[in-house]
């Protein structure tokens, strides 16, 4: 129990107090009269007695149920309120993951039917604004508690700045909107943190009893911040969270779990679709899946094409390990691959059942389905410019490849200046580059693959020249280019030493101890691979990787038949944005949701690259324009449309065991109890309740007292 106004109760006591008593008190003056009867006489002497100053005290009910009523006026001047928390005047940060896992169905509730952990969040975050301290009545030096609303994903927001509005703060918390993103804290950390003022107060004189406010780059002042995190902590970057030390024995960073500790779940994690080399028309689509139950699973997994079920396939799946001093569950694994002849571009979807059409799986529904975008099939045209190199001559020829021309730089330029550069669908450049052009323009619109030179115009590397001897160290496992090479045996007898710009957009794929190695540059319609040193001074050439990589390069920058959710960029994780480049004539440019609405006109920069988002849910989108175009896009009804896929595909996401602790840079923090958020209690209303009861008893009594 705490008194806002303590000694504001006092000081009414002290004076009404006394007051009250000394009425009972008081004689009453009286006129004196001459009488002749003795019967007369005796009345007035007993009724001088009665009012006789000075005279004891006798109990008296009326008096008694008067010093109730004042007691409890005086307390309730005094504005108790029963609390856990500390005093008012916090400032308390209230985090609200919105993330994927927070869609699962498992939420506690009274209701006939389970809700969502995000709106179980939502009603536990909005008990914590309606039990912050409100300002005094009569105190205006008694400060209220502010709160400020975040809620984040991938991304976070501001959802309410710091206010001591109540209904601001309702109002927040229950607009916020789920997700389909996975969840980080840092950029929701960060955003609170920047609230903070640049100010810390240092010493001024030779006593240093003054302080004035100084502005120091880096070091955060001002009032302590109270983090209110709810969540159901699968959360990947925690360490970046640093809780401050706590005040006045509240703690400084609480944890509200939100979920099932004991809830599992079966899910997508790995789709991938790729065309057969040798045959592009033969069409593998490629389907992990986890599960986090610890008993053995047995789902299906459908392939939708066109929205038909085309093929089912069975999945089994181990049980997961679980550790029993921790709780925590290694999730099993598992997978299939379907295998379909669709020469054309189409939508695949793979969808997770537990068989005779039933697809729900567990309490989240978002990580049992997900959509490929895959182009239609194509073999590529390949055009080697080069004054002689056998190595790529014969590694070329021996690629699946329907026309592979040879031409040396002066055939090249006649085919540009002659307008049929568009007929090939890859330039492979052998130890030379194009010449500058009309305004000074190297790369025409196209594909190309640089061997043995670098291009150091605008937007271009540094080029310091002749390196020493090296070898790759360090490659990109995940591009599409080097995800099936081993390269560490690759040695380098004379290589280039370049350097990529700061703020550039060019990409190292390969790194040498002398810098990068391999740069891929993708700029409006020009997409360029660069291998900066010579492979006829190395033992590349002589190891099956080169072949792989020449075969991955034609794949990927020829024919883009290959699709891969990390890398392409027909596939988007929800909480990135949907970026691409369109035809540069293209207008009126829309991005169409999975749930049918049409966005706001998207702004192209004259290059043609567009950004939308963050996108927040999974599904299908597509970008519609007028104008002309690509070579893989869809015209209807005098729209262009290019389709996009956002899947979820997070193993972390898919984990659906609420975490009981969460282990930030400098401490543990456990999760409080799901029915421990302390609402502050206001005491004062029910105290005047109860005065104004007991004075209607007392004005009861004293009329039965007039009128017996």
């Amino acid at each position: 129990m705490i008194w806002a106004t303590p000694m504001l109760a006092g000081l009414v006591a002290a004076i009404a107090v006394p007051s009250l008593v000394i009425l009972y008190f008081l004689k009453l003056r009286r006129i004196p009269r001459e009488v002749s009867s003795t019967l007369l006489w005796k009345k007035a002497i007993q009724d001088l007695q009665a009012n006789a100053p000075f005279q004891r005290l006798r109990r008296n009910l009326l008096l008694f149920l008067q010093l109730i009523i004042l007691g409890l006026i005086l307390l309730a001047l005094a504005q108790p309120r029963s609390t856990a928390t500390a005093s008012a005047g916090r400032k308390l940060v209230i985090l609200i993951d919105r993330s994927a896992s927070m869609r699962a169905v498992d939420g506690e509730t009274a209701r006939s039917t389970p809700i969502t952990r995000l709106e179980v969040a939502k009603e536990r975050a909005i008990r914590l604004v309606e039990g912050l301290a409100s300002p005094s009545l009569f105190e205006e030096a008694d400060k209220a508690d502010e709160a400020m609303v975040i809620a984040f994903d991938r991304s976070a927001e501001i959802v309410s700045q710091f206010t001591s509005d109540k209904q601001s703060l309702i109002n927040a918390i229950n607009g916020i909107v789920q997700t389909d993103g996975p969840s980080t804290i840092e950029e929701a950390y960060r955003l609170a943190q920047s609230q903070r003022p640049n100010r810390v107060f240092i010493d001024t004189g030779p006593t240093g009893e003054g302080t004035d406010p100084v502005e120091i780059e880096g070091i955060k002042g001002g009032d302590a911040y109270f983090f209110h995190l709810f969540s159901d902590g699968k959360i990947s970057d925690l360490d970046v969270v640093r809780a401050d030390e706590d005040v006045a024995e509240a703690p400084s960073f609480e944890y509200h779990a939100v979920g099932d500790a004991s809830s599992v779940s079966v899910g997508l994690t790995a789709l991938r679709a790729e065309r057969d080399y040798e045959d592009p028309t033969k069409l593998s689509v490629f389907v992990g899946v986890q599960s986090t139950d610890p008993n053995p699973r047995s789902v299906d997994a459908e392939l939708l094409v066109g929205g038909a079920v085309v093929s089912v396939r069975p999945v089994v799946l181990e049980g997961a390990e679980v550790d029993e001093q921790t709780g925590t569950r290694e999730a099993s694994s598992g997978g299939v691959v379907f295998e379909l002849n669709e020469p054309d571009g189409v939508v695949v979807g793979v969808r997770l059942a537990t068989g005779f059409g039933e697809a729900d799986l567990d309490v989240l529904d978002t990580d049992n389905r997900g959509t490929l975008i895959v182009p239609p099939a194509k073999q590529s045209t390949v055009a080697l410019v080069t004054t002689g190199s056998l190595f790529l001559q014969e590694a070329l020829r021996g690629l699946s490849i329907s026309d592979l021309q040879i031409m040396t730089p002066a055939q090249y330029e006649t085919m540009r200046e002659a307008g049929d550069a568009g007929a090939i669908d890859l330039f492979v450049f052998d130890r030379t580059m194009p010449k500058a052009g009309d305004g000074g323009v190297v790369f025409d619109p196209g594909r190309y693959l640089v061997v043995g030179d670098v291009y150091t115009g605008p937007g271009g590397v540094v080029d310091q020249g002749d390196g020493p001897g090296t070898q790759i160290i360090n490659w990109r496992r995940t591009h599409p280019l080097l995800r099936d090479l081993t390269l560490d045996a690759v040695v380098i007898g004379k290589s280039r030493t370049i350097e990529i710009p700061e703020g550039s957009e060019l990409v190292s794929l390969a790194e040498t101890t002398e810098g990068p190695a391999i740069v891929e540059m993708s700029t409006g319609d020009v997409r360029a691979v660069m291998v900066g040193f010579d492979p006829a001074f190395s033992n590349w050439p002589f190891d099956v990787s080169f072949v792989v990589f020449l075969a991955s390069a034609v794949d990927y920058l020829g024919t883009q038949v290959g699709v891969d959710v990390d890398v392409n960029a027909r596939q988007i994780t929800p909480g990135f944005v949907l970026a691409d480049r369109v035809p540069t004539d293209a207008g009126n440019i829309r991005v169409k949701l999975p749930d049918g609405s049409m966005s706001g006109e998207v702004i192209a920069a004259p290059d043609g690259r567009i950004v939308y988002g963050p996108i927040r849910e999974t599904g299908v989108y597509s970008v519609q324009w007028n104008g002309s175009a690509g070579a893989s896009d869809v015209k209807d009804d005098g729209k262009v449309l290019r389709f996009y896929a956002a899947n979820l595909l997070d193993a972390p996401e898919s984990d659906l065991g609420t975490s009981e602790v969460l282990d930030l840079s400098n401490r543990v923090v456990s999760a409080s109890g799901q029915g421990e958020i302390t609402r502050l209690k206001e005491w004062w209303p029910w105290l005047l309740i109860g005065a104004l009861g007991v004075m209607m008893f007392e004005w009861w009594i004293y009329n039965r007292k007039v009128y017996l």
